[in-house]
C-alpha cells in the first residue's frame, strides 16, 4: 500500500506542508483503526494522563484549578477526569476517576472538582461528538480572556481557530452550578474552543490528544497576540488564507498528530505514567 493510500488527505496535506514531496514508503504514526471498547478506553486514559503531565510541565496548573476530561467509550454519559487537588505532574493512569453527569463517583476514591463537573458535564452534553475537553488557568489564556475578544488570525497557528471559536462573556465567579456550564456549552457551539472572559480557555477534541493540543497551541497563540498588540498594530492574515490554513492544520486528525512529539517526550521521561 502506498503512502497516499495509507493516509487521509488531511494528513497528506500536513506532511506536504512540512516536508514536501512524499515517497511511497513514507511511514508515520496514526490513531489505531477500529480498536475494541477496552482498547479505546485504555487509549483515552493514557492520553489523558499524558496530557496532565504535559500541562504540568508547561506551567498550566494553578493550585487545584484546571481539568481535562475524556468521555468513556462504553458509557458515553460518563467521563474520566483528574482527582480533585492532585498535581498535574504526578497524575498516573491509575489515579484517574470516572464520574457521571450528575457528579457521582463511579471509579476511583478521590472526589471530583465541582467546577470540573459543572463545566465539563454540560460541555459533553452539548457536544456528543467531542471525546475530550480541556480547561486550565494558563497565564496567557487568562490574560487574553480579559480583553473579551476572539483570537485573531495573526499567525499560522492562530488560523486553526479562525471562525472556529466561541466567546463566553458572562463570568459569575467559580463555576458551581450546571446552569453556567450549560451557557458555556452554548457559547462553544460547534467550535473547537471557547474563550471564557475573565477566566481562561476551553478546548474540545475528537480525541484527548487533539483537545490537549488545541489548548496548548491556543494558549501560545494568545501569548503571540498579546506580544504583538503590546509592540504595535498587528496585521491580520486575509480571510481566504486564514480559511485555507484552518483547513490544513485545524482538523481533528491534524490535532491528534501535532500532539505526537509531546506524547513521545512525556512517555519517555515518565516511566510511571501508565501505572
Amino acid at each position: 500500500m502506498t503512502t497516499t493510500q495509507r493516509y487521509a488527505p488531511e494528513i497528506l496535506d500536513l506532511i506536504r506542508a512540512n516536508v514536501g514531496p512524499i515517497p511511497d514508503d513514507f511511514d508515520l504514526p496514526l490513531p489505531p483503526m477500529d480498536p475494541s471498547v477496552e482498547e479505546e478506553r485504555d487509549i483515552r486514559k493514557q492520553e489523558l494522563a499524558a496530557a496532565f503531565r504535559i500541562f504540568g510541565k508547561l506551567g498550566f496548573s494553578e493550585g487545584v484549578a484546571g481539568h481535562i476530561t475524556a468521555r468513556d467509550p462504553e458509557f458515553p454519559d460518563t467521563f474520566w477526569v483528574n482527582p480533585f487537588g492532585m498535581s498535574f505532574n504526578q497524575i498516573k493512569v491509575s489515579d484517574l476517576i470516572r464520574v457521571d453527569h450528575e457528579g457521582n463517583l463511579l471509579d476511583g476514591k478521590r472526589p471530583v472538582n465541582r467546577a470540573a463537573f459543572c463545566i465539563h458535564s454540560e460541555v459533553h452534553k452539548a457536544r456528543p461528538d467531542a471525546v475530550a475537553a480541556a480547561h486550565a488557568h494558563s497565564l496567557h489564556g487568562k490574560a487574553f480572556s480579559t480583553l473579551g475578544i476572539p483570537l485573531a488570525p495573526l499567525t499560522q497557528d492562530a488560523c486553526a481557530f479562525f471562525e472556529d471559536q466561541g466567546l463566553y462573556c458572562d463570568y459569575r465567579g467559580v463555576v458551581s452550578d450546571s446552569e453556567e456550564g450549560r451557557r458555556i456549552g452554548e457559547a462553544l457551539g460547534s467550535a473547537k474552543a471557547v474563550i471564557l472572559k475573565n477566566h481562561g480557555l476551553l478546548t474540545i477534541g475528537q480525541s484527548v490528544a487533539a483537545a490537549a493540543w488545541w489548548f496548548i497551541t491556543m494558549e501560545r497563540s494568545c501569548q503571540a497576540q498579546l506580544l504583538a498588540m503590546a509592540a504595535g498594530t498587528p496585521h491580520e492574515i486575509d480571510r481566504e488564507t486564514a480559511e485555507l490554513v484552518r483547513a490544513q492544520i485545524g482538523g481533528p486528525l491534524a490535532g491528534w498528530f501535532q500532539f505526537r512529539p509531546l506524547w513521545d517526550q512525556i512517555v519517555a521521561s515518565s516511566p510511571d505514567l501508565f501505572d
